[in-house]
């Protein structure tokens, strides 16, 4: 198993350099990737390029970008540029985001987002590759039909042609998908626990493509606080997790609410979700259960995260992606450093 970094995306109590700092110390620990994110704010391959240039072997990698923000062949040319930028260090990670953004800040419907995904690859892999992108599908078609346009290949040679691809998902027919047509999953609210079910559909989804697990990336985003008292810790996950349980789409369709519920949290999920919506956020926050934020984060001291990290590895995490609750620079560093000694003492590393 390799560690991550999860950098999410900038907020009002981070900066850019703060997370180069972040990233230059992944980068010296020996981190396999770093990730930026996106939403409705900072963009995230903006500042992967910005981290590429200043970083030597880390990956930089998007988790994600956001399919309804861009056409498939922008978002190709931004990938073979970042990777050629990087010099082949660059993880293409995608994702349909969520009624709310897609169709309140893109203008995209979110209708069948699972067969705009499956075709939206299709054409980033043609010019990823540099093939004519000509493409017949329900959702994307190119050329137009009946008018001036031709197709076009990407003008330059990008220094690989299977950048990797990544999808987030959540539910199953997303994690079959992901299994099928992407080379790694960016999970969220992993439980060791409860992996089984959803590494079953991402098997379900290689067997389709006739492969097997052995190859694909399980790159679960998980919060990591660093102190003596587990309880304390996990105080400052709550938040987050109150966030997307509660108040990440609607009470019609929240995807990580119907997770929780999948994990066996349905009661407490339902009651976090009517006090998010109802504007009562610290209540909602006191109502996600200590042991939900406790089986999706690695939390306490290092020997209880060494631990932790073992469970993460048997059940089929390939690169931990740690996404840091702290204070400052100077403790996000200092996490970092913890993390790395954490996973030479569980012995899982590679």
């Amino acid at each position: 198993m390799r560690l991550g970094l999860s950098l999410g995306y900038q907020t009002a109590w981070s900066t850019p350099a703060d997370h180069l700092a972040l990233a230059q110390e992944a980068d010296r620990l020996g981190y396999s990737v770093v990730w930026a994110a996106e939403a409705y704010g900072s963009d995230s391959p903006s500042m992967l390029a910005w981290i590429a240039g200043q970083t030597g072997r880390i990956d930089v990698g998007s988790a994600v970008m956001q399919i309804p923000a861009r056409t498939p062949a922008a978002t190709a040319m931004t990938a073979a540029t970042i990777d050629a930028l990087s010099d082949g260090r660059f993880r293409l990670g995608l994702g349909v985001s969520g009624p709310q953004v897609s169709e309140g800040w893109h203008g995209v419907r979110f209708a069948k987002p699972l067969a705009r995904t499956r075709e939206y690859v299709d054409i980033v892999r043609l010019a990823v590759t540099r093939q004519e992108v000509a493409y017949d599908g329900d959702h994307y078609t190119l050329p137009l039909p009946d008018g001036p346009g031709k197709a076009l290949r990407l003008g330059f040679r990008p220094p690989r042609e299977d950048i990797p691809i990544y999808l987030a998902a959540v539910g199953p027919r997303n994690l079959e998908l992901a299994g099928e047509i992407a080379d790694g999953w960016l999970a969220v609210f992993y439980a060791p626990e409860y992996a089984e079910d959803q590494l079953a559909a991402v098997r379900a989804g290689r067997a389709k493509a006739g492969k097997e697990l052995a190859g694909f990336d399980v790159v679960p985003s998980v919060p990591v606080v660093v102190g003596d008292d587990v309880a304390a810790c996990a105080e400052l996950v709550r938040w987050y997790a109150a966030l997307y349980v509660g108040g990440m789409g609607s009470r019609q369709q929240n995807f990580y609410n119907q997770l929780a519920t999948r994990m066996g949290y349905g009661d407490a999920a339902r009651e976090v979700q009517d006090l998010y919506l109802a504007k009562r956020q610290r209540d909602a926050a006191a109502a996600v259960p200590l042991e939900f934020v406790d089986r999706t984060s690695l939390l306490g001291p290092k020997e209880r995260i060494a631990e932790r990290m073992r469970e993460y590895a048997a059940a089929g995490v390939t690169t931990l992606s740690v996404t840091l609750f702290v204070a400052d620079r100077d403790s996000g560093v200092q996490t970092l450093r913890t993390c790395a000694e954490a996973l030479d003492l569980a012995g899982v590393g590679e």
